[in-house]
């Protein structure tokens, strides 16, 4: 019966209303009033040593959260980049009464979490183990001793991560894009580098710590199965005797942008996209009137799928994955950002897409139709944030440290749907500047040759991975070649004649991917048949066979066949002196000059396939050994660029064999260790049959 009933309210949901009047479809209905917004309940309170605490309750689960940070300027760092992200780091390395290791296991013990940076720390456990979570956060803040030890694994580990960085167009352009923004001399564009980390010392560490770490800046929001009372009790409890100093106050000039559109390019060789981000400095401020306008003028332009932009270049052209914008407010300076991942064939294209764009955002007032579709996506998202606790926290500590009206969030709804198409009109005219952008891209240096024409100046400026004007590459010695750099490199591996007398080789070791360990076990006939396995604890994941004529890929259990250019590929590999055969493989090599990676000098060629740049190499002017390798390659996630950097050999019988490889792509960082290397095996021939 109760089923019955149930079918029948579902039914009377699809009947039709009965109506005096006739409702006119021709229009659509106006939207309702802006409904009221309740925010959830929180409290405020300033201990006496200037520790503002934030509470907000939330008994749905019993857990807790504690999140202190700090309200500073923006620190430069200059000459020492990269301290204030380490000293953050190392703040959990070491206190007076722990190691890390016994920090970490105190942690890991009661199944929590906890983190520190360089301006905040943050805790997360269930209600019951609050007590020891926060005697382990009192401990790291107040007695840090960032260990010597502990620091040069820090800066070991950062320098490795540039070595990939360094040629990952991605990161590159977030450099750039910055240091054009704001400059080199401001907090918010300088970036670290080898240099920069080489020179911190720990004396930098505990100044920074000396300097910012006081209760007085600081802000304390807990959350969770908590009362406010209980909250307090904590807070006098394990943060009461920190002790509060005055902070000083940081001034910086004032970025502007260009007098006219610049373009900007960062060099990365063997790159297959351009990433391209338009960007200026915007003077606007948290909490100031225009900023909802400025958010749907934003989100119209490029602030979710449904954008102009990404509309545009995406679903129309089919040139990117995905383009964006951001308007980002700022009480030091704000920032305006469109920035999208193209094709190196449609950069040029792309920029005139992305110029028309954001003049058209400027010159025509938006339908609205268009208006009312953005309205209710932001309406949408903004409801659908309160659910978390979390939010009210962000608005409570965003109204204490901004300074906005109480009811600044709960009257957001409102404030939105107000804004008109005059507004959004107003504002893009107001703080976007279609004629005064730097145009950045980070991509093959062959692209650059057709973006002149978007400059002010008709000249396209050139950068390095930093953000630094770059140096000219210095000559090659006068009638160098690439052929010249090949055998020098193979005699300073042992002599080509030897290396030609090899029948072939079979190498073995293991590569590392975060805490995953492969093992890697290639075998190959000189310019023959060979195989190449991949496998973890004794299971094959990947194996790549080839007979001498064809070959066959196994990834996941799908077997591929190898097309023409992978057949050709696989006969380069197992071709021991391939950079002398090039021609072989339809590959030209040119020489382009003295290039530095980590200031020392490094011969720099590139190979070019039907014209186009499809790897770089750098070898070491001074020993001949290859220090780097850059290519594309074509993945089922696109096409990605493959950067290995090379460190040490290892000899058998007078050769030399590249055995420490660092191989980076898209944000993964994955090292191989050949650990054992046979000359002239004998190999099975069921080893590689693809049969």
């Amino acid at each position: 019966m109760n089923r019955i009933a149930s079918l029948l309210l579902v039914l009377v949901g699809f009947m039709p209303l009965a109506s005096h009047g006739q409702v006119d479809r021709s229009q659509a209905p106006a939207p309702a009033p802006a409904p009221e917004i309740i925010l959830g309940d929180y409290t405020v309170e300033t201990l006496e040593n200037g520790l503002t605490l934030i509470v907000v309750e939330n008994h749905k689960l019993p857990r807790v959260s504690y999140r202190l940070s700090l309200d500073v300027d923006p620190i430069f760092e200059g000459s020492r980049a990269g301290y204030t992200g380490m000293a953050g780091s190392l703040m959990r390395a070491g206190t007076t009464t722990r190691s890390k290791a016994e920090i970490d296991e105190a942690v890991d013990r009661i199944g929590a979490s906890f983190g520190t940076s360089g301006f905040g720390m943050n805790g997360r456990c269930l209600v019951k183990h609050s007590q020891t979570l926060l005697e382990i956060m009192s401990d790291v803040l107040m007695n840090p001793t960032f260990p010597e030890e502990e620091m040069e694994k820090e800066r070991k580990q950062t320098l490795s991560g540039f070595a990939s960085s360094a040629t990952d167009a991605n990161q590159i352009s977030g450099r750039l894009s910055a240091a054009m923004t704001y400059g080199l001399n401001h907090p918010f564009g300088e970036s670290a580098n080898e240099k920069t980390v080489e020179s911190i010392t720990r004396k930098d560490l505990l100044a920074h710590y000396a300097a910012i770490w006081k209760p007085n800046v600081a802000y304390l929001v807990i959350v969770g199965d908590i009362t406010p009372e209980t909250a307090k009790k904590q807070a006098l409890q394990y943060f009461g005797e920190w002790r509060p100093n005055e902070v000083a106050k940081q001034r910086y000039p004032r970025p502007v942008p260009p007098k006219g559109n610049r373009v900007c390019f960062s060099p990365v060789p063997g790159a297959v996209q351009s990433v391209i981000d338009v960007t200026f400095p915007m003077y606007l401020k948290q909490g100031h009137p225009d900023v909802v306008a400025v958010s749907v003028m934003n989100t119209m332009l490029g602030g979710f799928f449904g954008s102009r932009l990404n509309q545009n270049l995406r679903e129309d052209k089919a040139y990117t994955y995905g383009a964006r914008s951001s308007a980002s407010p700022n009480k030091l300076v704000g920032r305006f950002s469109a920035r999208a991942s193209v094709r190196n064939e449609v950069t040029d294209s792309s920029l005139v897409e992305f110029l028309s764009e954001i003049r058209q955002m400027v010159e025509a007032p938006a339908a609205d139709s268009s208006l009312q579709f953005v309205k209710n996506y932001l309406n949408g998202s903004f409801a659908l944030s309160l659910e978390r606790p979390e939010t009210i926290a962000r608005f409570a500590l965003n109204i204490e440290r901004y300074g906005f009206e109480a009811d600044y969030y709960a009257t957001y709804l409102a404030r939105l749907d107000a804004v008109t198409v005059e507004d959004v009109q107003r504002v893009a005219r107001t703080y976007l500047r279609p004629d005064n952008m730097n145009i950045t891209i980070a991509g093959n240096r062959d692209v650059a040759d057709g973006l002149s024409q978007f400059a002010a100046s008709g000249q396209v400026e050139f950068f390095d991975a930093y953000g630094e004007p770059l140096k000219e590459l210095d000559p090659a010695p006068e009638g160098m070649t690439a052929e010249d750099v090949f055998r020098a490199h193979y005699e300073a591996r042992g002599g080509i004649s030897k290396l030609e007398k090899i029948k072939g080789i079979r190498t073995i070791g293991e590569m590392t991917a975060g805490p995953m360990t492969l093992q890697m076990d290639q075998g190959y006939m000189a310019m023959g048949p060979g195989y190449n396995r991949i496998s973890a604890g004794g299971s094959v994941m990947q194996e790549t066979r080839f007979d001498g004529t064809k070959g066959s890929e196994v990834a996941m259990g799908q077997t591929t066949a190898m097309d023409e250019s992978k057949v050709l590929e696989t006969q380069r590999n197992h071709d021991l002196l391939e950079f002398l055969h090039l021609a072989d493989y339809g590959l030209e090599a040119e020489l382009l000059g003295v290039d530095l990676i980590d200031e020392i000098p490094q011969y720099l060629i590139e190979f070019r396939k039907n014209g186009q740049v499809i790897e770089s190499h750098w070898f070491n002017v001074e020993t001949a050994m290859r220090t780097r390798s850059v290519r594309s390659e074509s993945t089922p996630r696109g096409d990605m660029t493959l950067t290995m950097n090379y460190g040490g050999t290892t000899e058998v019988k007078g050769l030399q064999f590249e055995s420490d490889m660092t191989l980076s792509t898209g944000g993964q960082e994955m090292k191989m260790t050949i650990k054992e290397v046979k000359l002239n095996p004998k190999l099975d021939a069921s080893d590689y049959s693809v049969e």
